[in-house]
C-alpha cells in the first residue's frame, strides 16, 4: 500500500491510482544507486519504504549531500515535463521500496484527466521553494543554524530523534568542515541537546534545537 504521509498524504486520488496501477516497483539494497548525476531521466518515483539520499558533485569532485527522503516522498517530477540528465545522484541509505512512473504513462493519463496536472504543478512548486530555501540558508545563515535546521529536517518529530549519520556526512549536508560540525555537536552534547554515538546521534531536547535553528535567537 502507498504510505499516507509526506506528499502522498495530499496527492489526488488519480495520482494515487496510477501509482498503484501503472507504476513498477523497484527494490534497492543499502548503498545501491537508483540513478547517478548525469544519467538520462524520464520517470517520477514515490518512496514506499526506506530512505534515499540525494547528492551532487562540485566542479572539483567534492560530494555535497542535498537531502534525505523517506516514505511518502515523491521525486523526479522534473523529468516528467522535460526528460533529460539527472541533476543529482539518488542512493539508498537502507533497504528501500519505490514505485517508478514513466513519463509516457503520465502524459497518457494527462490527456484523459487534466486535473492530474495539479499534482505535478504542486510537486514542482514544492521543489522550487525547497531549492530557494537551501540556497538562501547556505548564503546567509551561520553554520550552527544550518546544522540545527538540517537535523530537525532529517529527524522529524514523528520519529525517535535518532539519526544514523556520521559527522562527516552532516558536514556534507551543511557545506562545512567536519571539524566545525564536530565542535558544534560537542557543545550541544554538553548542553544535553543531543547524544553523540559512533556514526550516529540522537536528539534529546527538540525544543532547544528549535531555538538553535532560529537565526534571530541564535
Amino acid at each position: 500500500m502507498l504510505p499516507n504521509r509526506g506528499f502522498l498524504s495530499a496527492a489526488s486520488d488519480r495520482l494515487l491510482q496510477i501509482l498503484d496501477q501503472k507504476a513498477s516497483e523497484i527494490l534497492l539494497q543499502n548503498g545501491e544507486v537508483l540513478f547517478a548525476q548525469g544519467d538520462d531521466g524520464d520517470a517520477l518515483y514515490a518512496i514506499l519504504g526506506g530512505a534515499i539520499e540525494f547528492s551532487t558533485l562540485s566542479s572539483t569532485g567534492r560530494k555535497l549531500s542535498l537531502d534525505i527522503m523517506r516514505a511518502g516522498a515523491v521525486f523526479g517530477e522534473i523529468a516528467l515535463f522535460d526528460p533529460g540528465p539527472r541533476t543529482a545522484t539518488a542512493m539508498a541509505l537502507e533497504p528501500s521500496r519505490l514505485r517508478r512512473l514513466r513519463n509516457r504513462d503520465v502524459l497518457d493519463q494527462l490527456q484523459d484527466h487534466p486535473d492530474l496536472a495539479g499534482d505535478l504543478l504542486r510537486l514542482a512548486g514544492q521543489r522550487m521553494r525547497w531549492m530557494n530555501t537551501q540556497l538562501s540558508e547556505q548564503v546567509f545563515l551561520p553554520m550552527p543554524v544550518r546544522l540545527a535546521r538540517k537535523l530537525l529536517h532529517l529527524a522529524p518529530d514523528s520519529g525517535n530523534g535518532h539519526l544514523n549519520l556520521s559527522q562527516s556526512e552532516l558536514a556534507e549536508f551543511v557545506g562545512a568542515t567536519r571539524e566545525a560540525v564536530s565542535k558544534t555537536l560537542s557543545q550541544w552534547k554538553r548542553s544535553d541537546v543531543l547524544d553523540i554515538g559512533r556514526g550516529s546521534l540522537t536528539i534529546r531536547d527538540r525544543q532547544a534545537l528549535l531555538l538553535l535553528a532560529d537565526p534571530d535567537i541564535s
